[in-house]
C-alpha cells in the first residue's frame, strides 16, 4: 500500500514532470528523446515488494469468492459453453491487462513521469487520442476512479456475505439459527481490524497464508465434489442464450481484479517482471484460468443447476470436515478484503481528501476512521442485497465490462493515435471489437442481474 509520503512523491514527481512537457510535444509518439527514459527505473517505492510477494498477492487478488462461484456459472452457460466461454473471457481479460499496463508505461515514457494512474493515464491518452474524446477530457479522472472505487467496494459487499454466509452455517449446526444479517454484525469488527492494515508489503505474509489455505479448501470441495458425481448426461452441455448474461457478469467478476492488479504493479522492486511471457501475470492468470475451469466444471457436473453462488454452500452441512473447509475459506476471504478494500480506500483518502487535511500528525488517524466508514457502508450494502450470486453478477457486469475491457481498449486507441494502428487499422479494429464487447456484455448482463434481483425480493 502505498504511504503517505509516497504518494506524495509520485504525485509530486508527476504534477511537477507533466507541467515541463513542451505543448509542441504533447501529441508526439515518443520520439528518441524519450528512449533513454525507462519509468521503472524511475520509480520511487518506499516499502516494494519482491516478485514471490507481488506473485502471492496477485493470486489472492484474482481468487476470491468468485472462484467458488462458478459452478453456478456454469449452470448459467452448459458445461460446453462455460468451458469455452472462461478460457474466452480470461483470455480477454489478461489481453486487456496487459494493453493497459503497456499503454500506461508508454505515457509514462512520453511525459517522462515515473508513474501514472489508471486515472491518470485515461485523462493523458483522451488528451492526446482522436479530437472527438477531448469533451470528456475534464470528467475522465473522477470518472475512473469512481468506477475502480465503486468496483473494488462492490467486492467488499460480496465478501461481508460470504463470510457471514460461512459463519451461519457452522453455528446453524451446532449452536443456534440467527438470520444472516445478525452473522454479518459480528464479522464487524474483525473487518475493521484487517482493514487497518495499510501497507501492502505487510499485507504480503497474510497473503501467502491465505494461499496455503486456499489450496487446502480446494482440496476438500474437490473431494467432496468427485464423491458420487452423476452421469454426465444428466448435465446441459449449452444453456439458453437468456442466461448467458448472468454468466458473464460471474465469469468477469471472478477473473479481474483491475484495481489491485495495477497496484501491486505499481508497487513491485522489479516491475518489468510482470510482464514478461512468462512473468507473473501470465503464469498467475494461467493457473487461475485453470482453477477456475476445473472448479466450475466439475462442480456443475456435480451439483447441476442446484449449484449455489458459492459451492462452499453445496457440500455437505453437517461434515466436519466440511465446516472446517468453509472456516478455512472464511479466513481467506477476511484477509482479501483488506486487498481488495485498499483500491477503494487509497482512492478515497490519498487522491481527494487527504489534501484537505493540513494537519499531517492526524493523517492515519483519518485514514483509519476512512477505513471503517468503508467498513460500515460494505456492510450496509451487503445487508441490503444478501443474495450472494446475483450481487456477484451484478458488480462484475457493470464495473468489470467498462474497467476490464472498454478502458483499456480505448485507452490503447489514443495512445496509438499518433503512432498509427497498422495494416487495415487491424489494433483499431480489435479494440474497437473490444469496446463493443464489453459494452453488450455490460448492458445485458447489468440489466438481466437487476431484474433477477428484483425478481428475488418480490417473490
Amino acid at each position: 500500500m502505498k504511504t503517505e509520503s509516497q504518494q506524495n512523491i509520485v504525485e509530486s514527481t508527476s504534477d511537477l514532470s507533466l507541467r515541463q512537457v513542451d505543448k509542441n510535444t504533447q501529441h508526439g509518439g515518443g520520439g528518441e528523446g524519450n528512449d533513454d527514459y525507462d519509468p521503472h527505473l524511475h520509480r520511487n517505492v518506499k516499502n516494494p515488494t519482491t516478485n514471490w510477494q507481488t506473485f502471492a498477492h496477485f493470486l489472492k487478488a484474482s481468487i476470491g469468492t468468485g472462484v467458488l462461484a462458478m459452478p453456478s456459472a456454469f449452470a448459467n452457460a452448459g458445461y460446453v459453453n462455460g468451458f469455452v466461454l472462461t478460457a474466452i473471457v480470461g483470455f480477454l481479460a489478461v489481453h486487456c491487462l496487459h494493453i493497459l499496463i503497456n499503454s500506461m508505461y508508454e505515457l509514462c515514457k512520453r511525459k517522462r513521469v515515473p508513474y501514472l494512474t489508471f486515472s491518470e493515464a485515461m485523462t493523458m491518452g483522451f488528451k492526446e487520442g482522436p479530437p472527438f474524446f477531448k469533451c470528456i477530457v475534464p470528467i475522465a479522472t473522477p470518472f475512473v476512479d469512481g468506477f475502480l472505487a465503486f468496483y473494488h467496494f462492490g467486492i467488499c459487499c460480496v465478501y461481508v456475505v460470504f463470510i457471514a454466509e460461512s459463519i451461519k452455517q457452522i453455528v446453524d449446526e451446532h449452536l443456534v439459527v440467527l438470520d444472516l444479517r445478525i452473522h454479518m454484525c459480528f464479522v464487524l469488527v474483525p473487518l475493521f481490524l484487517i482493514f487497518s492494515i495499510r501497507n501492502l508489503k505487510l499485507l504480503a505474509p497474510f497473503s501467502s497464508f491465505a494461499n496455503i489455505l486456499l489450496l487446502v479448501g480446494f482440496g476438500v470441495i474437490l473431494y467432496y465434489i468427485f464423491d458420487e458425481l452423476p452421469p454426465l448426461s444428466e448435465r446441459k452441455a449449452v444453456e439458453a442464450l437468456s442466461k448467458l448474461p448472468i454468466f458473464f457478469g460471474t465469469v468477469l467478476f471472478a477473473l479481474e481484479a483491475v484495481g489491485v492488479i495495477l497496484a501491486i504493479e505499481e508497487n513491485m522492486a522489479q516491475p518489468k517482471a510482470y510482464l514478461k511471457p512468462f512473468g507473473i501475470m501470465n503464469m498467475g492468470m494461467l493457473i487461475v484460468l485453470t482453477l477456475y475451469i476445473t472448479l466450475g466444471f466439475f462442480g456443475y457436473w456435480r451439483y447441476g443447476d442446484d449449484a449455489l453462488g458459492s459451492v462452499t454452500l453445496n457440500i455437505p452441512q453437517e461434515k466436519i470436515l466440511a465446516q472446517v473447509t468453509k472456516i478455512l475459506f472464511a479466513i481467506t476471504t477476511w484477509i482479501s478484503y483488506a486487498l481488495q478494500g485498499y483500491v477503494t480506500a487509497d482512492i478515497i483518502w490519498n487522491k481527494y481528501l487527504s489534501k484537505r487535511v493540513k494537519d499531517t500528525s492526524k493523517h492515519v488517524i483519518y485514514e483509519l476512521l476512512i477505513r471503517a466508514m468503508v467498513v460500515v457502508l460494505t456492510f450496509c450494502c451487503a445487508v441490503a442485497i444478501p443474495d450472494l450470486s446475483l450481487f456477484l453478477s451484478l458488480v462484475g457486469s457493470f464495473c468489470l465490462s467498462i474497467l476490464g475491457l472498454i478502458f483499456p481498449a480505448l485507452l490503447q486507441i489514443c495512445v496509438q493515435y499518433t503512432t498509427g494502428y497498422g495494416p487495415w487499422k487491424i489494433r483499431l479494429t480489435k479494440n474497437l471489437l473490444l469496446v463493443a464487447f464489453g459494452a453488450l456484455g455490460g448492458v445485458v448482463g447489468t440489466y438481466v442481474s437487476i431484474v433477477e434481483i428484483v425478481d428475488a425480493y418480490n417473490k
